[in-house]
Order: structure tokens, then C-alpha cells, then sequence
């Protein structure tokens, strides 16, 4: 539910379109790796200015009171079509940083997160901002990720983000 900042925030986003209006993503994170279905165009995809309101409104809560996301565009999201590419995605991530110790976390890891957003459900979309946009954007970052699950029917958005960085 809006409230106080996020409130004065949606009626500036508001004025700059209607909430239901769609808005062009970029393409997904896996169309650089893997084909499409037939038919499918990563360059067709596409949410709402509400969505999109509610992935920046997250941001913000995230990284309060470092970062102000206000001013992201669509272009710096993408919706990821499969849950199966952006889990093992993660997964890769967290094993490459923690090696052995990650198996017996990844189970527990995502049975949490099911039991939380119900998966199945959820439209995924991921944040690609560029260098200056991005919170993990300083030296020393050698990778990031951030991944939104949004469970329309729950209302709920589950932000998964982490990076890794160089030891000093």
C-alpha cells in the first residue's frame, strides 16, 4: 500500500503518463544466451506504468537513503521469460562466491522464497542500469544481480539482489 513518500511519488510518475499505459522493456537478460519460442520477440515486451512503479518504489525502499531510483526509465528493466534460466542464474552467482557451502543452502534458499512470492506465479523482471545508475556500479564489483518477483494475485514483490566484490 502507498504511503507518505512512495504516495507523492506515484502522483509525479502519474503526471508523466497514466498508470495503465504500457511501457517497451528492454530485452531479457536471457536473450543473449538462449533462442526464443517461435513467435516470441524480446523486443515486444512490455508492463504497465503501474509495474513500473512499483519495481522503482521497491528500489527505493532497498537502497534508502543512498540511492533515488525516481528518475529510471523502463528501458533499464527487462522481463526474464523463464524462471528455470534466471534460478540457475542466481544459482551460478552464489555458488561462484561461496563454492561448496552454497549446496546446501540453494534448497533451503529457494524454498523460502516460493513459500513466500509462489514462483509458478510470478512475472520476473530484472534491473540492468547502467554504470552511473548502478548501486553496485563502484570498484571492486565483480558481479550483481537484481531480480524482482512480482505475484500479481498476492500483491507482493519479492527483490532479490547481491553482488560480489574484490577482497582488498
Amino acid at each position: 500500500k502507498r504511503a507518505g513518500i512512495d504516495k507523492q511519488l506515484f502522483k509525479q510518475f502519474c503526471q508523466e503518463g497514466q498508470p495503465h499505459v504500457l511501457e517497451a522493456l528492454s530485452p531479457p537478460q536471457t536473450a543473449a544466451v538462449s533462442p526464443g519460442r517461435p513467435g516470441d520477440s524480446p523486443l515486444s515486451d512490455t508492463c504497465s506504468r503501474k509495474t513500473l512503479f512499483y519495481l522503482i518504489a521497491t528500489l527505493n525502499e532497498a537502497f534508502r537513503p543512498d540511492y533515488d531510483f525516481s528518475a529510471a526509465k523502463s528501458h533499464e528493466f527487462s522481463r526474464e521469460p523463464s524462471l528455470n534460466w534466471v534460478v540457475n542464474a542466481v544459482n551460478c552467482s552464489l555458488f561462484s562466491a561461496v563454492r561448496e557451502d552454497f549446496k546446501a543452502l540453494r534448497p533451503l534458499l529457494w524454498d523460502a522464497v516460493d513459500e513466500e512470492i509462489c514462483l509458478a506465479e510470478c512475472d520476473i523482471y530484472s534491473y540492468n542500469p547502467d554504470l552511473d545508475s548502478d548501486p553496485f556500479g563502484e570498484d571492486g564489483s565483480l558481479w550483481s544481480f537484481n531480480y524482482f518477483f512480482h505475484n500479481k494475485r498476492l500483491k507482493r514483490i519479492v527483490f532479490f539482489t547481491c553482488r560480489s566484490i574484490r577482497c582488498a
